[in-house]
């Protein structure tokens, strides 16, 4: 039987991220995707300016109501950008009428990175958002997002591993089963993962790295959790999963770089979806 996955992420009309990230990936992956935009942008907010926002708040609720009547059933609900910490109440909603108890909440809490929000959202966004991290099976926060949904101050580009296992068991103590904190780095030369299940929690989390690329890689943060979470769809335990999206996060990267592409269209991830 063909997965079904509801993808519900801002849509960008130019620049590699969110929906026109989510929705190729995990259809190459054989998962049947339907998306529900939060906001419709035309470009992301990342080294463009001039760009327009429309917030599709007042759009989730129909739409979702439309849906419950078809009777659908999905394996994945997976959340990204939302356009305000507003919609967060929507979003439970939505999880109340369109999913069961067999469908896996992945939460994608895309607010934040580099120690600030991001330009459009408000103060109200991450305390909100811990709200959805709760619910969730699977998040997969950045280190600028993890800390502060834990009200913790940005600790800055590197970090200990000591504080990213707290980080990591404070994540889990939202009420989540499984953490992914992605920017995770030691020492200039990489950068990586870490992840933790609840049924490990007594013990430190697994590190994944990779050698670090000079540069600031808009949607990777995208790009890297529909991979992860097309390989759930596809039975991976979490931690193959992981592995795999990271090595194929990073060979967009390399891709993008050996063909000289700008930075801020997103990566080259079209390249590597043949390997799922």
């Amino acid at each position: 039987m063909q997965k079904r996955a509801l993808a519900v992420h801002d849509l960008s009309c130019v620049g590699r991220c969110s929906l026109t990230v989510a929705l190729p990936i995990l259809s190459a992956a054989g998962v049947n995707t339907a998306v529900i935009p939060t906001a419709l942008l035309s470009t992301h907010t990342g080294e463009f300016t001039g760009y327009t926002h429309l917030d599709l708040s007042d759009q989730l609720s129909p739409i979702a109501a439309h849906l419950a009547t078809l009777g659908l059933h999905f394996d994945a609900f997976y959340s990204g950008y939302l356009a305000s910490g507003a919609q967060v109440g929507q979003i439970l909603s939505m999880i109340d009428l369109l999913c069961d108890s067999e469908t896996h909440l992945f939460v994608d809490p895309a607010f934040a990175d580099h120690g600030r929000r991001y330009s459009l959202i408000d103060e109200t966004m991450p305390a909100q958002m811990r709200r959805l991290c709760a619910r969730a099976n699977t998040i997969v926060p950045n280190l600028t997002e993890a800390a502060f949904l834990l009200e913790c101050p940005y600790p800055g580009e590197y970090c200990s591993r000591a504080l990213i296992g707290e980080y990591c068991r404070g994540l889990l103590d939202l009420g989540t089963e499984n953490v992914i904190i992605t920017d995770v780095s030691f020492s200039p030369e990489e950068t990586g993962i870490a992840l933790l299940s609840r049924s490990g929690r007594e013990n430190e989390p697994e590190f994944l790295f990779r050698s670090r690329f000079d540069g600031v890689f808009h949607g990777t943060g995208d790009v890297f959790a529909s991979f992860v979470l097309a390989g759930l769809l596809q039975e991976l335990p979490l931690k193959a999963a992981a592995e795999r999206a990271l090595d194929l996060t990073h060979e967009s990267i390399e891709w993008t770089l050996r063909e000289k592409q700008p930075l801020r269209y997103g990566v080259q991830f079209e390249r590597v979806l043949k390997k799922l």
